[in-house]
């Protein structure tokens, strides 16, 4: 009754409004956010002969396509990522295969756009791998080297590839040695591997280049504490960046330093004297002569035969790095493994048992499956 009550005054104050300005009209039902009639196109999976056949055209969106696979954890990925770079082998190893690190900001990223272009001119054909430190936190990296080499981007003759380093390595992207073969397969004679900055990553990216080089900056206190020694024991060459303007005259002190300091390392296996040159990538000076120094470089490596050597050497290396990864994996995901590690690392943590013992426990377990 009271129902029927209401609708009654509601419908009689409907009749005594009925022309005045105070009526309400009907509102539009809300719109939804995304266009209904909008249709998410998905990507056509490619085949593997159709990606071989694009990185081989040049195409880069394929090559990008490639790349991403490469670096995917997905098994199905992966597997069909091996098969691609099987096929792209046969046209890989044409290249100069560049590592680029450096103290923070000596400026690699501004060095690699400067010296890209150059390179281009040229007639050559750039690659370059940057590699971008995850968060320690998130697992997420900025992936910013494409807003940084702003006039490189849009060169057709530069391709370039940031990649997460997503804690693997120190900072280099697992993935970054099988990505150089399709960069090869796909042309670029040039490769650059730009790392996170100085520390453990280097001596990876070390085992996958045919030259180090080594950038430095000037002024910031006692030049030759700033860097560790072991970093300029891999280096085969060294560039003073930020050369230009009143910091010219540091600059040349700092190579005069420098090219002393190196006199006093053992002569590498290459059997090649590492030199320190100046530059300024602003100015865009002194990067014709650091380029001829890395032509210097590689035709006396070629000559001897150490560029050969060297490149066996690391296919050695990186034959076993991979059985290792292998054999690590396959033991945490091993279910009679991840059933007991938890409990055999609250005992460790306890004193309960020692990090020795424990270990060999869970070895045998993994054995005798």
């Amino acid at each position: 009754m009271a129902f029927t009550k209401i609708n009654h005054y509601e419908h009689e104050y409907a009749d005594t409004h009925r022309d005045t300005a105070l009526n309400v009209a009907e509102g539009v039902a809300d719109q939804p956010i995304v266009n209904p009639y909008l249709a998410r196109r998905r990507k056509r999976a490619l085949t593997t002969e159709e990606y071989i056949d694009g990185i081989l055209r040049g195409d880069i969106t394929i090559l990008s396509r490639a790349i991403t696979l490469v670096e995917s954890s997905n098994p199905d990925h992966y597997a069909q990522a091996q098969q691609i770079i099987e096929g792209c082998l046969p046209h890989a190893g044409r290249s100069v295969r560049i590592g680029i690190t450096g103290v923070p900001g000596a400026g690699k990223s501004t060095f690699i756009e400067a010296v890209g272009n150059m390179v281009t001119r040229l007639h050559h054909r750039l690659a370059v791998l940057a590699i971008d430190p995850s968060s320690e936190r998130s697992g997420g990296s900025i992936l910013g080297d494409k807003t940084r080499m702003t006039s490189i981007s849009s060169n057709p003759d530069i391709f370039i590839r940031p990649s997460p380093s997503a804690g693997s390595l120190g900072g280099v992207a697992r993935k970054t040695r099988e990505t150089i073969v399709l960069c090869e397969a796909a042309g670029y004679d040039v490769i650059f591997i730009e790392t996170v900055g100085v520390g453990q990553s280097e001596t990876a990216v070390h085992s996958m280049v045919d030259m180090f080089l080594l950038l430095q900056i000037s002024g910031a206190g006692d030049e030759l504490q700033g860097i560790k020694r072991g970093i300029m024991e891999m280096a085969d060459m060294m560039v003073i960046t930020k050369a230009d303007g009143e910091n010219v005259h540091k600059a040349e002190l700092a190579r005069t330093q420098f090219q002393g300091a190196l006199r006093l390392f053992p002569t590498p296996a290459s059997e090649w004297r590492p030199k320190v040159y100046t530059c300024s990538a602003v100015a865009e000076t002194g990067l014709e002569e650091v380029w001829k120094g890395i032509e210097e470089y590689v035709e006396h490596i070629e000559r001897n035969g150490w560029f050969r050597r060297n490149r066996n050497r690391q296919n050695k290396y990186w034959m076993y790095e991979t059985i290792n990864e292998a054999l690590r994996n396959s033991f945490y995901r091993n279910p009679a493994i991840e059933a007991r590690i938890g409990e055999l690392e609250q005992r460790v943590l306890e004193d309960k048992v020692s990090s020795f013992i424990a270990a060999k426990e869970l070895l045998d377990l993994y054995f005798k499956q």
